[in-house]
């Protein structure tokens, strides 16, 4: 896929900011606004978070991130591809790309939160090695919430 490149920008790039209110409009046409987990950009924490911009053909299509939880395990979050350019390959760069940062930072696992309302995502996911786990974190009490993990290394 020669058209793709994976870039790690800052929280606060434009394109990447672009592509959230994406994903954040997405969202909310699947799920009430109480039951979306986007990020606080305003958080000092959110220093810690890797972030990735894929351009195609030096377009923004798409990104993600990693968050870390603890010691052991990170968090995708910001994970979203344009519907323009998705069936491409897209998905699975960023997502290998992500995973190869996690695993270079000794995490363990990585853990996600999705929902029902998301079944290509859940099913991309699936593919990709990830299985169903109880709710962690913020997202325990959310009924809407679906959780998976993979392990990296043990």
């Amino acid at each position: 896929m020669q058209n793709v490149t994976l870039t790690v920008v800052a929280p606060e790039n434009e394109e990447l900011q672009m592509l959230i209110r994406q994903l954040d409009e997405d969202l909310l046409q699947r799920y009430p606004a109480e039951e979306i987990f986007g990020l606080d950009f305003t958080d000092e924490k959110v220093k810690e978070i890797v972030f990735i911009v894929a351009y195609y053909d030096g377009i923004p299509a798409g990104c993600g991130a990693i968050r870390p939880l603890d010691e052991e395990a990170t968090e995708l979050k910001r994970f979203f591809v344009a519907e323009a350019y998705r069936n491409r390959g897209i998905a699975q760069q960023i997502l290998f790309e992500l995973e190869a940062k996690a695993r270079a930072m000794h995490f363990r696992s990585i853990k996600l939160e999705a929902g029902e309302e998301q079944p290509e995502a859940l099913s991309f996911y699936r593919k990709h090695g990830y299985t169903p786990i109880d709710r962690f974190g913020i997202y325990v009490d959310s009924e809407s919430s679906v959780c998976y993990e993979k392990r990296l290394q043990e």
